[in-house]
């Protein structure tokens, strides 16, 4: 197929791309270029693609393409967090105009990177795809609201996907710090130590970000009629673990290193575990490849590779809030983050 992934520059887009051309497809992407400086020694090919806000496409930016994938979003808890109602405008309504757009075009399936945080309070009983959603953050808001409104776009000739990825871990040219796994071996590999800001008893699910790309590819090869109008988790059962749970196996991982329980810090609200039993009926073709502990050993080791230091992992380079705040505060972006140059659309990807 012909496929256009939005947010290709992103954390997980960097593999994902890669994997789909391994695949076959023919890749090409759109991404905003808000991270575009904020690389990691952790080399993969590129697709070809332009930088282009979300917000600024249209309805001939998806003609002559099969597929979309779309990842491109306010990404995380604590960035989604800044500005609720600009997370929205992002993660829902013109993530709705683009699958919209994509339908008008003649496109004919749209896969969704959702996630597992829409289950938000889910507790320790693990919740499927039927259970109900609590998501206690806008970026969980956001992905129920575009879950649901692509199910009433959905039908015969657009073939709608939603997969809830659970928490993504594992190395990328646009490495992220803001996730657990990434950051608990990153202290342990340049501090010794291992902060964990809650008691440690919340529940996450894990995923690597390969795995995660895997699933994709599935969810793109599936028959249209086995998948169309599906939401499902992404990840494994014996891949829920409790926080503490991850900084004991970053301290294995990283010989020396020590768990410590930052003072006053309680249960975190984000608590969910999550039933993985879907995927393996609706995509038979995909299997896990990764565990937390292969990918801890993964990331010790792209990390001794890049010479990781503490003062880069404590810097903007690789904390998504820090870094697009870092953009407003220097004027390169607008509060809406909006480039500040009066063609957007100008600049070469």
């Amino acid at each position: 197929m012909r496929v256009l992934v939005t947010g290709n520059k992103g954390y997980i887009g960097r593999v994902l791309t890669g994997v789909l051309a391994a695949d076959g497809h023919e890749v090409v992407g759109i991404d905003a270029g808000w991270f575009a400086n904020c690389k990691f020694d952790y080399p993969l090919p590129e697709v070809p693609g332009r930088q282009l806000d979300l917000r600024d496409l249209g309805v001939r930016d998806f003609e002559g393409f099969d597929a979309v994938v779309h990842l491109a979003a306010i990404c995380n808890d604590p960035l989604g967090n800044l500005n609720a109602d600009l997370t929205n405008e992002i993660n829902f309504v013109a993530s709705l105009r683009c699958a919209r757009l994509a339908k008008k075009a003649g496109v004919s399936r749209f896969l969704f990177s959702s996630s597992c945080s829409l289950y938000g309070g889910g507790g320790s009983g693990a919740v499927d795809e039927t259970s109900e959603q609590e998501p206690i953050t806008a970026y969980g808001h956001s992905k129920k609201a575009l879950e649901q409104a692509l199910l009433q776009l959905a039908d015969e000739s657009f073939c709608t996907v939603s997969l809830r990825n659970a928490t993504a871990y594992g190395a990328s040219p646009a490495l992220r710090m803001d996730l657990v796994l990434n950051e608990f071996i990153a202290d342990a590999y340049t501090t010794g130590r291992v902060v964990v800001k809650s008691d440690g008893t919340p529940w996450r699910p894990m995923v690597h970000i390969e795995d995660i790309a895997h699933a994709f590819v599935a969810a793109l090869n599936a028959p249209a009629s086995r998948v169309c109008g599906e939401a499902v988790n992404v990840g494994g059962d014996a891949e829920n673990y409790q926080v503490r749970d991850l900084a004991r196996i970053a301290c294995q991982e990283v010989p020396g290193a020590e768990v410590d329980y930052a003072s006053g810090g309680g249960p975190d609200k984000r608590n969910y575990r999550v039933n993985f039993a879907k995927i393996g009926r609706l995509l038979p073709d995909f299997r896990l490849r990764w565990t937390a502990r292969t990918g801890a050993a993964q990331l010790h080791e792209a990390y001794r590779r890049a010479g990781l230091t503490k003062e880069m992992i404590s810097g903007p380079q690789f904390r998504r809030l820090h870094h697009i705040q870092r953009l407003i505060d220097s004027k390169q972006l607008d509060n809406s983050l909006q480039w500040r140059f009066a063609d957007r659309t100008a600049m070469a990807a």
